[in-house]
C-alpha cells in the first residue's frame, strides 16, 4: 500500500507555524478527499486543514497541544493503492511535474498555499483507475458496478484543478454546495476567491453562510483556542515568592504574535500621547432623530468615529504613513494610495486588529456593516490571514470596558492609534450656561519620528470637532 505524507502547509501572510488545537479524526478513520482532518490555530486565526489525499490514517505526526512548523509532517494517509515498482511518493511527483493518479485528480484539486494539487496540464503519467480505489468502504452493503470492472472502460479526462488557496474558501464552497470546478476565479491568474464562491451560491455575504456543525465532525465543538489555554496543573512551589504553582498557560497563537509586536512597539517607537474631552451629545442626538424616523441601519458610534477618523486622516496623511529601515542603515517613510483602517477586537483567543481594507471610500453605513461583518469573523475564528491584518491606521474603542482613557500601544507598523473613552454624564458649559452633558475621552498616540505635536493635535482636534458638530461636518463627507 502506498502512504502518504500531508505537510503542515503555509496557511498565509507567510505564517511558519501552527498549534494544534484538535483533531478531527484518528489513526484507522477513514477520510475523503477536501474532508476536515485537524483544527489549528496560527498567529491569526482557527483554520481547519483538508486532507488532500482519501484514504486511512496511518499516523498523525503531531499531538494536541502542540505546536508544528509549516513544512512538517501532519498526517500520512494510506491511500489503499498498492505501490508498484517506481512509484512515486506524492512530493517527488509534484517536485518532477508528474500528474498525480485520477484518484486525486478527481477528488481535490483544491490547493493550498505551498501545497496541493498541481493544475497544469494533462502531461506525464496516466494509470487506470484500480478497482480498490473504486471498492466499498468495509461493512458497506454496495457493491462495485459492472461498468467499474469493465476492461473496455476509457479513462475520465483529466480536468484542470481549480485554482483555490484559502482553506476558508473551500470550507465556504462546501456550506454552499458550489462545485468549485465550474467556478471562474476572478482573482491573480484565475484564483477562486471568497466574492466567487458566493456569487456562485447566489449568496450576499459570509456572514450568511452556515457555520461547520459539530455532527460534520463527529465531536462536541470546542472554544476557540481553548486547547491551547487551559492551565495545566503542577506541584511546584516558586522559588521567588515561596508559593504553589496552581498552573501553567503555554502563550500561543494569538496571545504569542501579540505580545511579540506589542513588546517591539514599545521597544522601536518614541510614542507620545495627548487627549482631550469631548461633548457627543450632539452625535447621539443625530442618531436618535435617524432612529426615530424609521431609519432601520443607523451606523453606531464607532462607525461615525471612524468616519470622522478617516476625514481626518484626509487632511493629516502622514498618521496613516510607516516609518521603515530603508535597508541601507537609514530610514525612510512609506505613504499609501488610500486607508486601511483597523479596529481592536477582543476575542476569546486574544487581542485581534481586523482591517477594513479602502475604508476611505466608504460611507458611515458601509464602514458600519464592515465592522459588523469582520467582529463577527474575527470572534468566531474564521477571519483570513487578510481580514485580520494590513491596517494602516487603529481606531481602539476601549470605552466598552468601562474604562476612561487609555495610552494605547500602538500597532506596529504603524504610527498612530485612536482610542475612544467611556461616555459619561458630566458638567458641561453650553452658551455659558452649566448643563449635563454627554462626554467621552479621546487620545491619540503617535509616533514622535513621523509627525510633531502640532500635526497631532490638529488631527485629534479635528475628530473632536465632529463628534461635537456631526450636522455640519457630514454634510462635507
Amino acid at each position: 500500500m502506498t502512504i502518504r505524507t500531508f505537510l503542515l502547509p503555509d496557511l498565509g501572510e507567510g505564517l511558519t507555524e501552527a498549534d494544534i488545537i484538535r483533531w478531527l479524526v484518528a489513526a484507522g478513520d477513514t477520510v475523503a478527499v477536501d474532508q476536515p482532518i485537524v483544527e489549528v490555530e496560527t498567529a491569526k486565526s482557527l483554520v481547519e486543514v483538508p486532507s488532500p489525499f482519501g484514504g486511512t490514517v496511518a499516523t498523525l505526526h503531531a499531538e494536541a497541544g502542540t505546536t508544528l512548523e509549516v513544512g512538517k509532517p501532519l498526517v500520512s494517509v494510506e491511500d489503499g493503492v498498492v505501490s508498484g515498482e517506481g512509484a512515486q511518493s506524492y512530493r517527488e511527483e509534484e517536485r518532477a511535474g508528474v500528474k498525480p493518479e485520477e484518484e486525486d485528480d478527481a477528488g481535490s484539486g483544491n490547493v493550498l498555499i505551498g501545497y496541493g494539487t498541481p493544475g497544469g496540464a494533462a502531461t506525464g503519467r496516466t494509470r487506470r483507475r484500480k478497482a480498490a480505489a473504486n471498492a466499498p468502504v468495509v461493512g458497506s452493503s454496495t457493491a462495485a458496478s459492472p461498468a467499474a470492472e469493465s476492461p473496455t472502460e476509457a479513462p475520465e479526462p483529466y480536468r484542470p484543478a481549480p485554482r483555490v488557496v484559502n482553506p476558508l474558501v473551500r470550507r465556504l464552497a462546501r456550506e454552499h454546495g458550489v462545485d468549485l470546478a465550474a467556478v471562474r476565479g476572478t482573482g491573480p491568474g484565475g484564483l477562486i476567491m471568497r466574492a466567487d464562491v458566493l456569487a456562485g451560491a447566489g449568496a450576499e455575504s459570509v456572514s450568511s453562510a452556515p457555520s461547520v456543525s459539530a455532527e460534520t465532525h463527529g465531536a462536541e465543538p470546542a472554544a476557540a483556542g481553548g486547547g491551547s489555554w487551559a492551565p495545566e496543573p503542577t506541584e511546584e512551589l516558586d522559588p521567588r515568592t515561596g508559593l504553589g504553582v496552581a498552573g501553567v498557560e503555554q502563550v500561543s497563537g494569538v496571545r504569542k504574535v501579540t505580545a511579540a509586536a506589542m513588546s517591539r512597539s514599545r521597544r522601536e517607537i518614541p510614542e507620545a500621547t495627548i487627549w482631550v474631552d469631548v461633548d457627543v451629545t450632539p452625535l447621539l442626538e443625530l442618531r436618535t432623530s435617524l432612529k426615530a424616523r424609521g431609519d432601520q441601519e443607523v451606523p453606531g458610534l464607532l462607525a461615525f468615529a471612524s468616519r470622522f477618523a478617516l476625514a481626518g486622516l484626509g487632511r493629516y496623511p502622514e498618521l496613516a504613513r510607516r516609518f521603515e529601515e530603508d535597508g541601507g542603515g537609514g530610514h525612510r517613510i512609506v505613504s499609501f494610495d488610500g486607508i486601511n483602517l483597523g479596529f481592536a477586537v477582543q476575542t476569546e483567543r486574544g487581542l485581534v486588529v481586523p482591517a477594513i481594507r479602502g475604508a476611505h471610500a466608504m460611507t458611515a453605513r458601509e464602514l458600519n456593516a464592515e465592522l459588523r461583518r469582520l467582529t463577527e469573523l474575527a470572534r468566531s475564528g474564521k477571519g483570513t490571514p487578510r481580514d485580520l491584518s494590513g491596517g494602516t491606521f487603529t481606531i481602539n474603542n476601549y470605552g466598552v470596558f468601562g474604562t476612561d482613557g487609555s495610552a494605547a500601544i500602538i500597532n506596529h507598523p504603524e504610527v498612530a492609534i485612536l482610542g475612544m473613552g467611556r461616555i459619561i454624564d458630566r458638567a458641561w458649559v453650553v452658551d455659558g450656561e452649566l448643563a449635563v452633558r454627554k462626554v467621552m475621552q479621546l487620545s491619540l498616540v503617535f509616533d514622535h519620528r513621523i509627525c510633531d505635536g502640532g500635526t497631532a493635535g490638529g488631527f485629534l482636534r479635528f475628530v473632536a470637532d465632529c463628534f461635537e458638530n456631526p450636522v455640519g461636518v457630514l454634510a462635507d463627507l
